[in-house]
């Protein structure tokens, strides 16, 4: 099963750190992640130095998987350019186009 995620909400956080990052470290998640996606204050989770993107970079590099923060939240942050190396930004016509032929069975929003 192939499967995306939104991180939209402000428990995202202890969700990715404490379940998904490790499962997907440990080869345990049980579904293959083709792409994630970052709203409001979530982009921070992409912030290039912090130890969640860099967790994430290593993990894309691993399984090639999309790493996209809202553009719209990352200019308003002032982060836009300043995430981990891999991560891009855009909205959704930009998600639509990177994910359009991945084969998404399943599209979470956390």
């Amino acid at each position: 099963m192939k499967v995306a995620y939104i991180f939209s909400s402000t428990t995202s956080q202890k969700i990715l750190d404490n379940m998904i990052i490790p499962q997907l470290e440990g080869d345990t998640h049980g579904a293959e992640v083709a792409g994630m996606f970052f709203f409001m204050d979530n982009t921070y989770f992409l912030l290039d130095g912090s130890e969640l993107g860099e967790r994430l970079r290593q993990i894309q590099e691993k399984n090639g998987m999309l790493l996209m923060a809202c553009d719209k939240c990352a200019i308003e942050r002032g982060i836009e350019n300043k995430l981990i190396s891999g991560a891009k930004i855009g909205c959704f016509p930009q998600l639509y186009a990177a994910l359009g032929g991945a084969g998404i069975d399943q599209v979470i929003t956390l």
